[in-house]
């Protein structure tokens, strides 16, 4: 048994199993890529918190005026009360009050954390990657091989 996944001897398998692992492998590649993305989009808004924390509230004095969101397009002023606590989004609706200092510091945790998943998610994709170039290489040596050698393939119009 092979330690990561199957191993497939690719020259025994025909053409159209080979398109069917390509096509698999290309689905694969693409949904490792898009949540690559969103990772490192997750990762920028983490960053943006702890840039609005130290810039907005920590450096920020309690009488200076700030725009406050009602909506994503409405903003009225407003002034921070509480300079030394910050409410936190810990995920699915939760919020909790943390200190600035600690507040700064979970953000930070959580952009290191994704970018622990971040490297992890690459390798994979590159893994992915490299085995999709091996059986695209595979498929086309089987398609030219295929007139050459005089085989006829079945039910292929």
């Amino acid at each position: 048994m092979a330690e990561k996944g199957q191993q497939i001897d690719l020259g025994a398998l025909s053409t159209q199993q080979l398109s069917q692992v390509k096509k698999q492998l290309d689905d694969e590649v693409q949904h490792l890529s898009n949540s690559y993305q969103n990772l490192r989009v997750a990762q920028q808004k983490f960053r943006d918190c702890v840039v609005s924390i130290k810039q907005g509230v920590a450096e920020n004095a309690k009488n200076k005026p700030l725009l406050v969101p009602l909506t994503s397009s409405l903003y009225v002023p407003g002034k921070l009360a509480d300079t030394e606590h910050v409410l936190v989004d810990v995920g699915t609706g939760f919020y909790v009050e943390k200190t600035t200092e600690d507040a700064q510091k979970f953000y930070a945790s959580k952009v290191e954390e994704l970018g622990t998943n971040i490297k992890e998610l690459e390798n994979i994709v590159n893994g992915k990657a490299n085995n999709l170039r091996v059986v695209e290489e595979v498929l086309r040596q089987k398609v030219l091989a295929t007139p050459q050698g005089g085989q006829a393939s079945a039910g292929a119009t």
